[in-house]
């Protein structure tokens, strides 16, 4: 999907929670890092957020996003019921038309008071709450038009 976006001379912006020094979301350290196989290139920039699961809140997304000169903005990341529901979410409020790309996401079991709920559980109900009302959720990389 990243090659493809990158060969069609789509515009691509990186986002990095940085959940602070010790955490692990620290970018500071290996696993806080962005994977290498999905690692920005030159020139593409990268939006370091730290105060919400929402990448608009408190960074310049937005702004790159409005110079990108498209409403449309595909979303793919970690953890699907958080960083991803809430940057869709935000995507739609500021008029953007967000597509979250449904194998492109993952996330983790939680516990609740309870019972468990399993990764693919929530993974689910996130994508389903993001189809309901405010994103268009598409199964791989491979179901997006080039107007996407």
């Amino acid at each position: 999907m990243l090659a493809r976006a990158r060969n069609a001379g789509t515009p691509v912006i990186h986002v990095v929670n940085d959940g602070g020094e010790g955490s692990p979301y620290d970018i500071r350290t290996e696993i806080g890092q962005i994977h290498p196989r999905v690692a920005p290139i030159e020139g593409e920039p990268v939006v370091v957020k730290t105060a919400a699961p929402n990448a608009f809140v408190g960074t310049d997304l937005g702004e790159h996003i409005d110079a990108a000169g498209n409403k449309n903005v595909i979303v793919a990341g970690f953890m699907t019921n958080m960083c991803v529901t809430f940057t869709a979410e935000g995507a739609f409020l500021r008029g953007n038309q967000p597509t979250v790309v449904a194998d492109a996401c993952a996330t983790r079991p939680l516990q609740t008071v309870v019972s468990d709920v399993s990764a693919e559980q929530i993974h689910h109900s996130a994508l389903a709450t993001i189809a309901d009302l405010y994103g268009i959720v598409v199964p791989s990389g491979s179901s997006l038009s080039p107007s996407s």
